[in-house]
C-alpha cells in the first residue's frame, strides 16, 4: 500500500492509493498517519477496508502532498553509508555506522519549497532511502528481527549545508537541521511491498542534470543492520524516521559543481517509492 497525507500544512487528510493509483479517504479510520496509527494496526485495517471496498474515493486534484508521516518523534541519520560517497568526500570507510540526529521539524512535503538558509554558500542535496518505524524497538536481538519493526519506506532528501556542517567546529546537526531540510514522500510504501530494501535504485538530478545514480545494494550497513544497531543505543518509536545514507554525486564531492542556489530545481526518485521535486528559494 501507499499511504499519504493530502492538504495544506497542518491540515493534511490521511489517504491511501490502491494498485491503480486511485486515492481513498482514511478520515473515518484515523485522524492522521502517525506513530499511533502505525503501532495500533492502522495499515492492516486499511488493507482490510480496501479489500472490502468500503473506503470513500478522494478527489486529489490540486491538493498539496504532505510528508507521509505526521510529526515524527526522531529523524535519525546515518552518514557515509555508501562506499562511493565516503570516497568522494575523502572520508575513511567507517567501521561502525556514523549516526547523527536531524531536527524532526525539518520534515516537509515532497514538493514543498526548500529554503536556502541565510548566510548559506554550500547548500547540498542527498537522495536517501528513509525507513519508517512501525513498532517500538529497543535492544533488538538481530538484524532479522529488526525487519519486523519497519512500517515502510519513503524517499528522503537529506538537504545539508556543508559550511555549517563541516566548517563550524564541525557541527553536523547545524548543517542538517535548517528549516525545510528534509522533504519526505510522496507516500509511505508499506514494508510488504518492498521485497528487498537492498535492491533499490536511487537517482537525483539538479536542473535536469543527473547528479546521483546509485543503488541501495551498495550500502556499507544495510537497512536491517542499521535498525538493529540503533536499537542497541536508542529506543525507536513508531513514526520515527531513519535516513540511511546517500550514494556518490553530491556537490561536496564534485569540485566543479555549484551548490544549490535560489531557483534551482531538484528531482529525486527511488525504485518503487515514487519521485519528488523541490524548488529552492532564499530564506
Amino acid at each position: 500500500m501507499r499511504l499519504l497525507r493530502l492538504g495544506t500544512p497542518g491540515q493534511e487528510r490521511p489517504a491511501v492509493l490502491d494498485g491503480t493509483g486511485r486515492a481513498y479517504d482514511l478520515s473515518a479510520l484515523t485522524n492522521d498517519i502517525d506513530g499511533s496509527f502505525l503501532a495500533e494496526g492502522g495499515p492492516e485495517q486499511v488493507r482490510a477496508e480496501l479489500a472490502a471496498d468500503t473506503l470513500r474515493p478522494l478527489e486529489t486534484g490540486g491538493l498539496r502532498v504532505g510528508a507521509p508521516v505526521a510529526r515524527p518523534g526522531k529523524v535519525v541519520c546515518v552518514g557515509l553509508n555508501y562506499r562511493d560517497h565516503a570516497e568522494e568526500t575523502g572520508a575513511a570507510i567507517p567501521p561502525r555506522p556514523v549516526v547523527f540526529m536531524k531536527d524532526p521539524g525539518t520534515v516537509v512535503g515532497p514538493y514543498d519549497t526548500v529554503l536556502i538558509p541565510r548566510g548559506s554558500v554550500k547548500t547540498d542535496w542527498e537522495v536517501e532511502l528513509a525507513v519508517v518505524i512501525g513498532q517500538r524497538a529497543r535492544y533488538l536481538g538481530s538484524p532479522e528481527e529488526a525487519l519486523e519493526v519497519i512500517a515502510g519506506y519513503a524517499i528522503s532528501n537529506d538537504v545539508s549545508e556543508r559550511a555549517f556542517q563541516l566548517e563550524l567546529s564541525p557541527q553536523w546537526d547545524l548543517g542538517k537541521s535548517c528549516e525545510t531540510f528534509n522533504p519526505l514522500g510522496p507516500w509511505l510504501v508499506t514494508a510488504d511491498e518492498i521485497a528487498d530494501p537492498q535492491q533499490l535504485g536511487l537517482k537525483l538530478s539538479v536542473n535536469g542534470v543527473p547528479r546521483q545514480d546509485g543503488n541501495s545494494k551498495d550500502m556499507i550497513f544495510g537497512v536491517a543492520y542499521i535498525v538493529w544497531y540503533l536499537s542497541q543505543y536508542l529506543v525507536l518509536e513508531p513514526g520515527d524516521v531513519i535516513n540511511t545514507g546517500t550514494p556518490a554525486g553530491v556537490a561536496l564531492g564534485l569540485p566543479d559543481t555549484p551548490y544549490l542556489r535560489p531557483g534551482d530545481t531538484v528531482d529525486l526518485s527511488i525504485d518503487g517509492l515514487g519521485s519528488q521535486r523541490q524548488t529552492f528559494a532564499q530564506a
